[in-house]
């Protein structure tokens, strides 16, 4: 029998959230033998909408307009997927899951544990990662009755589901290299990424080296022109304070396509994707770095550790990426945000100096790292395929809803 689905979620933004909304939309829509779809689309931040004309945004406009029609007639829906972060979870249908990227920190705040254990029967997050940190975030606390209660924490369910290969045909952008060893960076500027020192320490490693080039994939929280503008002088600003060099940083800015991102990917010259930051949900551009074949520099801690590892023949899972050794330390009391990211909550500080020899080491063994790059794509693309996902992500909303038990098997009782 057809569950009246509605799904709440960023479905037209140009964000992590946003592909994650569309990756949601996409595993309901593999089955339409089980879910009849409504959606309501919501904002992320000053992030832009998506400029496709394709069959899925057509998809999602008619939905729009058919969902208002049913709200309008007081539909009752019989579950509701909502793709947000957990301070926005609410009752919408009969059975309700929250669906977010979760937490990049060693804690969950008090505040989604309370909103979800309120509103939701499941928890559904990308990574493993995020699962744990859901599941062993504890506090001590008082009941409404001022009693103490120790260990307080989720009383609902919570799943991990990761994303799919993706493969878009390569775009080529309109720039051109001078260098010819040059290293990616994709991630927006804010104090979770860690660009600053990304850019600092690689200019400082390749200060006297020409050939070597960092492209910095990024903005400052919109693409609009303001935002370029503002981003173009953050960096000069940054670049100002590192003396002279002669390596070369990039900028790409704005809205690119998917393929566009594919070409950086698998250009020639490109020698790694850098990602130093204090932690991911997931961490898409690597995902996605790392299925088209490219070697990763990147921490082994975090969202990321879902698809950087590969089981060897005893079945330990082995990162097969450029590591760079970190530390767990407290969010810096800038990077604090009361009811999402705790100042007590840790996250990785990449090392400099790990850093720096990950990035010659990309350089000075790059037959090997690229041999362990087709490994891992290898693995990638034969374990995180477009059927498995969306079937792993249907059975997580579907076997875990006490309605959706077929008719025909319930037994009757006379």
């Amino acid at each position: 029998m057809l569950k009246k689905i509605i799904m709440k979620g960023p479905l037209l933004s140009r964000s992590g959230y946003g592909e994650q909304a569309r990756f949601a939309l996409r595993s309901l829509r593999s089955r339409p033998d089980l879910f009849d779809i409504y959606v309501i689309n919501i904002p992320w931040g000053h992030t832009g909408q998506v400029s496709d004309d394709n069959e899925e945004t057509t998809f999602i406009q008619d939905a729009l307009i058919r969902t208002q029609v049913a709200i309008n007639q007081q539909t009752q829906f019989d579950i509701s997927l909502q793709v947000t972060v957990p301070n926005e979870f609410e009752k919408m249908a009969a059975y309700n899951i929250g669906y977010t990227a979760g937490i990049e920190t060693t804690a969950v705040s008090g505040q989604w544990i309370e909103k979800a254990n309120n509103t939701v029967d499941k928890v559904l997050v990308v990574s493993n990662h995020s699962k744990k940190v859901f599941e062993q975030t504890t506090y001590d606390v008082q009941d409404q009755n001022g009693n103490a209660v120790k260990n307080w924490g989720l009383n609902v369910p919570v799943e991990a589901v990761n994303y799919p290969v993706r493969y878009f045909e390569p775009e080529e952008l309109t720039m051109e290299f001078r260098t010819s060893k040059n290293f990616l960076a994709v991630s927006q500027w804010g104090p979770r990424k860690n660009l600053d020192n990304t850019i600092k320490w690689f200019v400082e490693n390749f200060r006297e080296d020409e050939e070597a080039g960092l492209v910095l994939k990024t903005n400052t929280a919109a693409d609009s022109i303001r935002d370029r503008e503002f981003t173009v002088d953050r960096l000069n600003n940054l670049l100002g304070t590192l003396g002279d060099r002669k390596c070369t940083v990039y900028l790409v800015h704005g809205e690119i396509p998917p393929g566009a991102l594919a070409w950086l990917y698998t250009h020639p010259s490109m020698k790694a994707l850098i990602n130093i930051g204090h932690g991911e949900g997931y961490g898409l551009p690597l995902f996605e770095a790392a299925y088209h074949g490219l070697p990763l520099i990147t921490t082994t801690w975090s969202g990321q550790m879902d698809f950087i590892c590969k089981p060897n023949k005893n079945g330990k899972r082995v990162p097969k990426v450029i590591k760079v050794d970190y530390d767990l330390q407290e969010v810096q009391p800038a990077a604090v945000w009361p009811g999402v990211i705790e100042k007590h909550a840790k996250w990785a500080y990449a090392r400099e100096a790990s850093y720096k020899r990950a990035l010659n080491e990309a350089l000075d063994k790059e037959v090997h790292h690229r041999k362990e790059a087709k490994i891992l794509q290898d693995y990638i693309v034969e374990n995180f395929t477009e059927a498995k996902l969306y079937q792993q992500f249907c059975d997580a909303i579907f076997e875990s809803d006490p309605l959706a038990l077929p008719e025909e098997s319930i037994d009757y009782f006379f």
